[in-house]
């Protein structure tokens, strides 16, 4: 537990958004992506997920972690069956945000949903690199409180909103973490996977990374970074993370891209090149393949969930 502690104490927990959302017909996302995590709180409805539709009970919530594809369904019978590209192209004609803050949690067919980051150390993102999937979290009054808290305050106008934000973020953060100890939830995944937060190279490497995403990060580069040699660094990333360097590398830079496209004017091209892509149409092809959806719908998604 102490080692646990120690992780927790190193996350850098940023809010990304909270809303309210009322379903206005029921829907089938066959291969959902996003970078952020996300946790749906089902208030009335249906909710479903997986491939075995596995339901998610009322006042139950949805954690799915930033990086994962998962088929979703929203509502009941009926539901258009629609991709990731699809759904981001016509969000408003499936969801509505409702901003008063007197009907959260109210509503027929409508659901509380936050997405924040939580990086260990600022690099890593904790819990996609667990590699533990989508679950629900039954029974957790606590956190459902915290959702509905951070919802309400994210809609309101009151002095020391943003502070209130964050700690109302990071307390959803421990309380997931809390959840999945206490229930014993991939108990051997999290014996694996959390063992390199303790490696000083490998989070000397995480690092570098961070600090260099637009430039030279080839195995060469991460070797001189760790001190070992060039043949060995891949082996060595894997055996401690279960990916290769240059994947974690391309979606280290996708999510930056992604957070650029939602928060700047930059165009697709400055944005590829900054991450460190010098091949603009190269950079487009990667971004598709990995998300589903052209740059510009993942710009125009987050002007929808604005609205």
């Amino acid at each position: 537990m102490e080692d646990y502690n120690k992780i927790i104490e190193s996350l850098g927990v940023r809010f990304l958004k909270a809303k309210n959302i009322k379903l206005l017909q029921p829907i089938h996302v066959k291969n959902y992506y996003d970078v952020e995590n996300t946790l749906i709180l089902l208030h009335k409805g249906e909710v479903s997920f997986g491939p075995d539709k596995e339901k998610v009970n009322e006042g139950d919530m949805l954690f799915i972690p930033g990086g994962k594809l998962l088929a979703i369904t929203y509502g009941g019978a009926g539901a258009s069956m629609l991709t990731n590209e699809d759904f981001v192209s016509n969000k408003e004609k499936y969801f509505a945000v409702n901003r008063d803050i007197a009907k959260i949690g109210t509503l027929s067919d409508s659901f509380g949903m936050v997405a924040f980051e939580a990086k260990v150390f600022d690099s890593v993102n904790f819990f996609a690199s667990l590699d533990i999937p989508p679950f629900v979290i039954s029974g957790d009054a606590e956190l459902a409180r915290a959702v509905n808290e951070l919802i309400a305050e994210n809609l309101s106008e009151l002095p020391g909103k943003e502070r209130v934000i964050k700690l109302k973020t990071e307390e959803i953060v421990v309380e997931i973490i809390r959840y999945i100890l206490q229930h014993r939830l991939f108990v051997e995944r999290l014996a694996t996977n959390s063992t390199y937060f303790k490696d000083p190279r490998l989070i000397d490497i995480f690092t570098y990374i961070k600090q260099y995403l637009g430039g030279d990060l080839s195995n060469k580069v991460l070797a001189g970074v760790a001190n070992v040699s060039e043949d060995y660094v891949g082996q060595y990333f894997k055996m401690l993370t279960g990916i290769n360097p240059q994947d974690y590398i391309e979606y280290q830079r996708m999510e930056r891209a992604v957070h650029l496209l939602r928060t700047s004017k930059k165009s697709i091209r400055e944005i590829g090149q900054e991450v460190g892509y010098k091949d603009t149409a190269y950079f487009c092809r990667r971004f598709k393949m990995m998300f589903g959806i052209p740059a510009g719908k993942m710009r125009r998604r987050e002007s929808l969930m604005n609205l």
